[in-house]
C-alpha cells in the first residue's frame, strides 16, 4: 500500500504539496486564533470537590489575589515618606475596576503586613475575577504598581501563575532557537549535504506547527495545560525529524544502488516508511497512556503529543516523498562534508566490527549491559513524590523571590493553610446543633499534632465556650459584633462552614500530610468534612496517580505489544522489546531521582532540589516508552529484512546493525539536541523532563539498542522470529 502510495505521489507531487500547503496555512490561522491555555487542579480528587464547594458558594474568598511587598533600604514602614509613597502606589491601584479590594499596614486589620525589620511592608489586593480570567491580565495589573522610592516584588497567587506564563514561554523560545541550528549542524553531518538536510528539519517546523494549531483549537473546548505547547514541541521537532530522516536515508541508499527516483521512493516507503507508521503508532500509543489520568493536566499533554506524532507521520508520508519526487538527484546538492563520510556502511566499518563482536560474545554484553543499566536505576528505589510549588520556578523570577521574603520576613505568613470544609446538603450551616458540632470538630482538629491554630466562626475567642457559640449565632446575623459577622463572611456559605487549619510545616512535608490525613479521619457529628488547599491536593494527586499507573501501563504495554506482534510476525520480539524499554526507561528514572531530587548538577543545570513532582514519571513513562520503539522498529524491520534475504538469523542481526547503526546514532543524537534544549529550561519540570528524556534516549540508542538488544536477539537465535501461523498471517506489508 505505502509502495503504491509512493508512485501516485512521484506522478503528482504538486497537488500532495498543495494539499500540505492548505494543511499548513489552516495550522496557523488555528495557531493565531486559539483559545486559553490552563493548569487546573484535578477536580474529581476530595481536595478537588471540597475546592470547587469553596469556589461555588464563597465566590468572594476564591476571587484572585496577589501581593507585592514595598521595601526600602532607608525608610521604615511606620515613616511618613513610607506611608505618603505607598499610598500614592496604592492609588492607581485602587482606581482599576479590576481591583475589588487593596489592603495594606495602614488599613483597620494589617497586623502581620509588615516585616520583622519595619522596613517592608505586605499588600494584598484582591480581582474582581476568577483565578483564569484574571490571569489573562494580571501583567497589566502589575504594570501599575511603581514607586520611584520603594523597591516592588509581586508575589503569591497570580503573580506566582503568570511567572510561569512568561518563563515558559521563553523556556520554549530558546529550546527552538538552540535546536534546530544544532539539528541542521547533526543532519548536515549524516546527509553531508545542504539540501537533504534540510527536508527533516521542514518536516519538523511543520508538524510542531500543526500540532500547536490544534492543541490551541483544542483550548476552545477543554481545559489544556500551559505545558502543552513545550510537549508538541519537544515530542514534533523530535520524531518528525527521525521518521524524515529514516526516510530520506532509505532513499538515498537506493538511488546509490543505481535505481530510478521512482522506484527507490517506492522501496524507501515500503520500507522506512512502514517502520515511521508503525513507530508513529507505537509514540501515539505511549502518549494516550496519559489519558488515564483524566481531570489533570496531564491527559491534555497526552493528547496534545499524540495530535503532533500523527502530523509528523503525515507528513513525513506526503510532504516529503513529494518533494523527494521533485529533487530526485538533486537531493545531494550542497555538499559539505566528503562523500565517504555518508556513504553505506562498509563491512569494514565501526558498526559491522561492533555488530560481529557483540555476536561473539553475546552472554557478556548481556550481562554487563543489564548490570549497568540497573544500577543507574538504583536511586528511584528512595524516590519521594510531591507536588511542585513556587521552587520550580528560577532563583531569579520576581514571585519566587517574594515568596521567599514573605516566608521569612513577615510573622505569620510561614504558614500552611489546610482548609476543612464541612458541607451541609440541606438546612443552614449554623443551627444551634450543628454549631455544636463544629465546635467539636474545631477543637479535635487543634488537638491533632503540628496544628498550630484553627481559625473559623467558632474560634474568635478562646474563652467561648461550645454553648455561647450556640448562643451567639442563633441570635439575627444583623446583632452580631463585628468580627463575627466578619469570620462568618469570609467563612460560612450557603451550605459550607470552611475551618482555616494552620501549621508551620511545609505544605510538602510529612508533618502537614500527617495533618490532612488527621483531620480526614474525623468524622463531625453533621454535616459532611472534606478537606482541601495545597497538602490535600498532594496528597490526592500521588494517590489519584499511584491508583491509575497500573492501568496505564498495562494499556499501553498490551496495545504495543499487540501492535509489534502484527509489525514483526513474532511473538518473542515484542516481548523482548517491551522487557527492554522497561530497562532503559528504568535508567532514566534513576537518574531524575540521583539529580533533580538529591541535588547532583543542581549547580550545573541551575535549579533547587526537590521531590519529584509526581507526574513527571508518568509523563516520561509514557513519552519514552513510545519513543524507544523509534529504533526497535526501525532495527527489526532491518533485521527482518536481512533474514528473509538470507535465512540466516546471526547473519541478519549483525547486518541489521550493521545498516541501521549509524542511521540510529544520528537520529539519535538529533532526538538528544533537541531534549536537551528543553533542559536549559528555568521552570524545573521541563528542565527535568528534557534532561531525562535526551539521556533515555542516549542510553537507549547506544547500550540498548546496538549493545543488548543484537546479545539478546543472537542467543534467542531462529526463536526470535517464531509465531503461530495465525500470528504470521496478520503481519502487515510484508509478503508470505
Amino acid at each position: 500500500m505505502l509502495e503504491a502510495w509512493a508512485r501516485l505521489v512521484h506522478r503528482h507531487p504538486w497537488i500532495t504539496l498543495l494539499v500540505s500547503g492548505a494543511i499548513l496555512a489552516a495550522s496557523v490561522g488555528a495557531l493565531l486564533a486559539g483559545g486559553t491555555l490552563t493548569n487546573s487542579q484535578p477536580k474529581g480528587t476530595e481536595a478537588g470537590r471540597a475546592f470547587q464547594l469553596y469556589d461555588q458558594e464563597l465566590a468572594a474568598q476564591a476571587n484572585a489575589t496577589f501581593a507585592f511587598i514595598a521595601a526600602s533600604p532607608t525608610m521604615k514602614v511606620d515613616d511618613p515618606a513610607f506611608r505618603d509613597a505607598l499610598n500614592a502606589t496604592i492609588a492607581g491601584l485602587e482606581r482599576d475596576p479590576r481591583v475589588a479590594s487593596v489592603r495594606s499596614p495602614y488599613d483597620a486589620g494589617g497586623a502581620g503586613l509588615v516585616s520583622k525589620d519595619g522596613r517592608e511592608a505586605l499588600v494584598i489586593v484582591g480581582l474582581k475575577d476568577s483565578f483564569d480570567r484574571a490571569r489573562s491580565y494580571f501583567p497589566e495589573v502589575r504594570g501599575e504598581i511603581r514607586s520611584p522610592s520603594l523597591d516592588i516584588t509581586a508575589t503569591d497567587g497570580l503573580a506566582i501563575a503568570s511567572d510561569f506564563d512568561a518563563i515558559l514561554e521563553k523556556d520554549l523560545a530558546r529550546a527552538e532557537t538552540v535546536s534546530l541550528p544544532l539539528t541542521l549542524v547533526l543532519l548536515l553531518l549524516v546527509f553531508g549535504a545542504v539540501v537533504a538536510a534540510l527536508l527533516p528539519l521542514g518536516v519538523g517546523v511543520l508538524a510542531v506547527l500543526g500540532g500547536l494549531g490544534s492543541v490551541m483549537v483544542l483550548a476552545r473546548f477543554a481545559d489544556v495545560s500551559t505545558y502543552a505547547l513545550n510537549i508538541v514541541t519537544l515530542i514534533g521537532l523530535g520524531v518528525a525529524i527521525d521518521y524524515s530522516l529514516f526516510i530520506v536515508n532509505r532513499f538515498r541508499e537506493e538511488r546509490s544502488r543505481g535505481g530510478s527516483a521512482e522506484d527507490a521512493l517506492a522501496k524507501a516507503m515500503a520500507t522506512a516508511g512502514r517502520a515511521v507508521v508503525f513507530s508513529g503508532l507505537t509514540v501515539a500509543i505511549g502518549l494516550s497512556g496519559l489519558l488515564f489520568f483524566r481531570g489533570t493536566f496531564l491527559a491534555s499533554m497526552g493528547l496534545a503529543g499524540a495530535i503532533v506524532v500523527v502530523f509528523a507521520v503525515a507528513y513525513a508520508l506526503s510532504f516529503l516523498p513529494a518533494l523527494l519526487a521533485l529533487l530526485g538527484p538533486r537531493l545531494d546538492k550542497g555538499s559539505v562534508v566528503p562523500r565517504r563520510w555518508t556513504a553505506v556502511p562498509s563491512e569494514r566499518g565501526f558498526w559491522h566490527r561492533l555488530a560481529h563482536a557483540v555476536m561473539r560474545r553475546p552472554v557478556l554484553v548481556l550481562v554487563a549491559t543489564l548490570a549497568l543499566l540497573l544500577a543507574a536505576g538504583s536511586p528511584f528505589l528512595h524516590v519521594r513524590l510531591a507536588s511542585g510549588d513556587v521552587g520550580m520556578l528560577p532563583a531569579s523570577a520576581e514571585s519566587r523571590r517574594g515568596y521567599e521574603t514573605l516566608v521569612s520576613d513577615f510573622p505569620g505568613h510561614d504558614e500552611t493553610q489546610i482548609l476543612a470544609l464541612v458541607h451541609f446538603a440541606e438546612g443552614h450551616p449554623l443551627t444551634s446543633d450543628r454549631v455544636g458540632a463544629l465546635v467539636d470538630l474545631s477543637r479535635a482538629i487543634a488537638k491533632l499534632p503540628g496544628v498550630l491554630a484553627v481559625q473559623s466562626v467558632v474560634d474568635l475567642d478562646p474563652s467561648m465556650s461550645k454553648e455561647d457559640y450556640q448562643r451567639a449565632l442563633s441570635a439575627p446575623p444583623s446583632t452580631w459584633p463585628p468580627a463575627l459577622q466578619a469570620a462568618a463572611k469570609a467563612s460560612v456559605g450557603e451550605h459550607v462552614v470552611v475551618l482555616n487549619v494552620l501549621t508551620h510545616a511545609a505544605a510538602s512535608s510529612d508533618e502537614a500530610r500527617g495533618i490532612v490525613k488527621g483531620i480526614r479521619a474525623l468524622y463531625p457529628a453533621q454535616g459532611e468534612l472534606l478537606v482541601t488547599g495545597a497538602t490535600a491536593f498532594d496528597l490526592d494527586t500521588i494517590a489519584f496517580i499511584l491508583q491509575q499507573i497500573p492501568l496505564a501501563v498495562a494499556f499501553v504495554v498490551l496495545v504495543t505489544y499487540a501492535l509489534l506482534l502484527v509489525q514483526t510476525g513474532s511473538v518473542l520480539l515484542p516481548l523482548k522489546a517491551v522487557l527492554m524499554n522497561f530497562v532503559s526507561i528504568s535508567a532514566s528514572f534513576g537518574a531524575l531521582v540521583f539529580v533533580f531530587q538529591d541535588g547532583h548538577l543542581a549547580g550545573l543545570l541551575r535549579f533547587s532540589a526537590a521531590s519529584i513532582d509526581p507526574t513527571l514519571p508518568v509523563i516520561m513513562f509514557c513519552i519514552m516508552f513510545g519513543l524507544s520503539m523509534d529504533y526497535e522498529v526501525l532495527l527489526l524491520s532491518r533485521m527482518q529484512e536481512e533474514l528473509r534475504r538470507s535465512g540466516d538469523n546471526r547473519a541478519a542481526v549483525a547486518a541489521g546493525l550493521e545498516k541501521t547503526g549509524r542511521l540510529i546514532t544520528g537520529a539519535a543524537a538529533i532526538m538528544v539536541v533537541v531534549f536537551s534544549a528543553f533542559a536549559l529550561a528555568q521552570v524545573t519540570i521541563i528542565k527535568a523532563i528534557g534532561f531525562g528524556l535526551a539521556l533515555a534516549v542516549a542510553v537507549d540508542a547506544t547500550l540498548v539498542r546496538a549493545l543488548l538488544v543484537p546479545a539478546t536477539m543472537r542467543l534467542l537465535g531462529r526463536a526470535n522470529w517464531w509465531a503461530p501461523g495465525w500470528v504470521k498471517r496478520l503481519q502487515v506489508g510484508v509478503e508470505h
